[in-house]
């Protein structure tokens, strides 16, 4: 079936990604995705909604993202801390946010454009 909502677990060097279909059955989960191969396995799936951590990196992977048509949602840290093991990231993570929880109750976010971006970060 075709992938419907994809999860990704944001990393410096090594992605973990999760897919899931319209009945919420696990169709791709790729525990270790290397950050060359992140766009070029984004780019081969359909259209569809993307789920992952709101964070700083988050904005550039959202307008190479939408150069694939796809719509993507983030969730705020603070309601993804409930999720982890440990305090350490995991699958547990990406399969939650691939399944779409707590997407429609949560505050959404603004991309920021590129300019936007490095602006704000002379305020520092």
């Amino acid at each position: 079936m075709a992938i419907v909502t994809v999860g990704i677990d944001l990393a410096k060097n090594v992605f973990a990604v999760h897919g899931v279909d319209f009945s919420g059955k696990a169709v791709l989960i790729r525990p270790h995705v290397p950050r060359a191969k992140l766009l070029e396995l984004i780019a081969s799936l359909p259209p569809c909604l993307i789920g992952m951590e709101a964070c700083s990196g988050a904005h550039h992977w959202v307008r190479q993202f939408a150069t694939f048509d796809h719509s993507v949602r983030w969730m705020a840290p603070k309601f993804v801390a409930p999720y982890r093991l440990s305090g350490k990231r995991g699958k547990k993570i990406v399969s939650t946010v691939g399944n779409g929880h707590d997407f429609s109750c949560r505050r959404q976010f603004c991309l920021r454009v590129c300019g936007n971006q490095s602006s704000n970060s002379d305020h520092l």
